[in-house]
Parts: C-alpha cells; sequence; structure tokens
C-alpha cells in the first residue's frame, strides 16, 4: 500500500485511518484541540526567543498581529491600554 504521507509507515498510516473511523466526534475534536494547543504554543514559543525581554501580554500581541494582522493586534493593544487606565 502507498501511504499519503511521505514520512509514514503504511502500517502506522492504516493505524491512524482505522482510528479515525472508529473514533467518536468527541475524540477526534480532542485530538484536534491538542494539535491546535500545541501549535499555538510552539509559535508562541518562537515569539518569546525572538523577544527575549517581551512581556507574556506583548508576547501575545505579538502573537495576534502575526497570524490575524496588525490592525486587530492594535485594536486589542488599544482596548488594552483602555482598560489599564480606567
Amino acid at each position: 500500500m502507498r501511504t499519503q504521507s511521505v514520512n509514514s509507515y503504511p502500517e502506522d498510516e492504516q493505524a491512524q485511518i482505522e482510528w479515525s473511523r472508529n473514533a467518536s466526534p468527541a475524540e477526534r475534536f480532542a485530538v484536534v484541540e491538542e494539535l491546535s494547543r500545541a501549535a499555538i504554543e510552539a509559535a508562541r514559543d518562537s515569539i518569546r526567543r525572538d523577544y527575549p525581554h517581551a512581556r507574556e501580554e506583548e508576547i501575545g500581541l505579538i502573537f495576534v498581529e502575526i497570524h490575524y494582522g496588525k490592525k486587530l493586534a492594535d485594536g486589542v493593544r488599544a482596548d488594552l491600554e483602555r482598560r489599564k487606565s480606567k
């Protein structure tokens, strides 16, 4: 059997396919949620390495800018400043 992935053994890929066919929607969602969480954390870790002196709030704002755009990040930044001044 030829695999869909260039870096998977056929037996491993077949096991993954079988699992996905038999898993409940909740189980599949849990896997997707964990993969998403891991990807977000990897992105944030990369930002921390690039900006070693940045506070966590700034790390979050940089993340938003990279993934959602400068306009949204600027809006979030302005909202955070408004909340701090209250």
